[in-house]
């Protein structure tokens, strides 16, 4: 986090190590709260429906039935730390209370640090956030490894599966490099098809180098985009999905030293809301399918006031109403009312989100819960969304699971 962040201590990035302080006090909670074994592996509850994702593939902005009864919940989380975690968390929630309930966890998979799911329901992917950056895909019917496959960069922090099933997108923080895979039959990831490194523009104000932090692919399925923190870039690629090869074709920049995160898309497709972790800034973005172009609007307030804040992700609910944003410092949730058919927000105010350093957020498939992984705190908070006002109502007590960076609800 901050200017630099790159800068090491122990082998670790300095995006890893300021995020885990607290690691102690979360494995003391996770111990208090009786959940299962660590390497309990039990099946998901008979019934629970995969859901299917959005067209960039990212669980956060899907809208289905969610049923009745236990649904499924993966928690992504760093083994490396001493107090860390020992894979993807496994639990249940209830979709009308929000009740988190832990099953166990799926070991070997190692620094599982961001997840997402196929298309088809069938596959869970997990990011290897080590030196030598890999992906991991788990069938999720019986929770086999179905296998791995190294990146070519460094800290794998991001994936994404494109909307027809049969490529999948990663980032490398520290190489800041993308890269693109095929996905075989059975939901593994086969051998890289290609590799993109940022090396234009230079490294913004502070970094030494790219960071590439999130790879999704444009609503309307026309482009994917790598928001790189380093450059202070958003690039915007031409996929060839039957080579699975990749072509440049614009580049969006923020104000420099701004360390853009995340992108994420209004339901319109023509607008996009992006958090600026280095400056502490949110902003506008201006899409054109046709071409691929972003633009990038003036900077807006994230709410956190003076104090130190790294805004982390965007959410946006199906109605296009709302926005949220988690506030990783500020320990928050800034909520915008979304303005304009998707080209303004308009700052509401912040809920405090019952946890240190949301690190990621995401909704649940009906839209009426959202998840906050808390990476310090080490717990995952629940809030009941209402549809029409877009107020946060805390779903009980945070679940504690060790240094959680990414949650999963499906």
């Amino acid at each position: 986090m901050g200017s630099e962040a790159e800068a090491s201590r122990g082998g670790w990035s300095r995006r890893r190590f300021v995020g885990t302080l607290g690691g102690a006090a979360a494995a003391t909670a996770l111990a208090a709260c009786g959940t299962a074994s660590e390497t309990s592996k039990t099946p998901e509850t008979a019934g629970a429906r995969a859901r299917q994702p959005t067209p960039d593939a990212s669980p956060q902005t899907s809208r289905k039935p969610a049923g009745s009864g236990p649904r499924p919940l993966y928690i992504g989380t760093y083994t490396s730390p001493e107090d860390g975690g020992k894979g993807i968390g496994l639990a249940t929630y209830d979709s009308a209370t929000g009740r988190i309930i832990g099953t166990g966890t799926l070991t070997d998979v190692d620094d599982p640090s961001y997840l997402a799911v196929h298309p088809n329901g069938r596959t869970l992917y997990a990011v290897n956030e080590r030196e030598k950056g890999a992906v991991t895909a788990v069938r999720r019917s019986d929770r086999r490894i179905l296998g791995s496959s190294a990146t070519g960069g460094a800290q794998t922090c991001h994936l994404s599966v494109h909307p027809g099933g049969r490529w999948l997108l990663t980032a490398d923080y520290g190489s800041g490099s993308v890269a693109v895979f095929p996905i075989d039959a059975s939901g593994a990831p086969g051998e890289r098809t290609d590799m993109v490194t940022h090396t234009s523009p230079a490294p913004g104000p502070g970094q030494q180098g790219p960071h590439a932090h999130q790879f999704i692919t444009s609503p309307d399925g026309g482009h994917v985009l790598a928001v790189d923190l380093g450059t202070d870039t958003v690039y915007t690629y031409r996929l060839d999905e039957r080579a699975g090869t990749l072509t440049e074709v614009a580049q969006a920049h923020t104000r420099p030293g701004a360390g853009p995160r995340h992108l994420t898309f209004h339901p319109g497709g023509r607008y996009a809301y992006l958090a600026n972790e280095v400056d502490d800034t949110a902003a506008v973005c201006a899409y054109d399918p046709a071409t691929g172009r972003l633009t990038v609007g003036r900077p807006q307030s994230t709410g956190s006031g003076k104090g130190t804040n790294y805004p982390a992700q965007f959410l946006v609910t199906a109605n296009g109403s709302y926005a949220y944003l988690a506030n990783r410092g500020h320990n928050s949730l800034a909520r915008y009312a979304v303005e304009a058919d998707g080209a303004r927000l308009r700052l509401l105010g912040t809920v405090p989100v019952a946890g240190d350093f949301p690190r990621q957020i995401a909704f649940s498939p009906d839209g009426r819960l959202l998840f906050a992984a808390n990476q310090r705190s080490g717990t995952v908070s629940v809030f009941h969304v209402d549809e029409k006002s877009g107020e946060l109502r805390l779903a009980g007590e945070p679940f504690a699971s060790p240094v959680a960076v990414c949650a999963l609800p499906l």
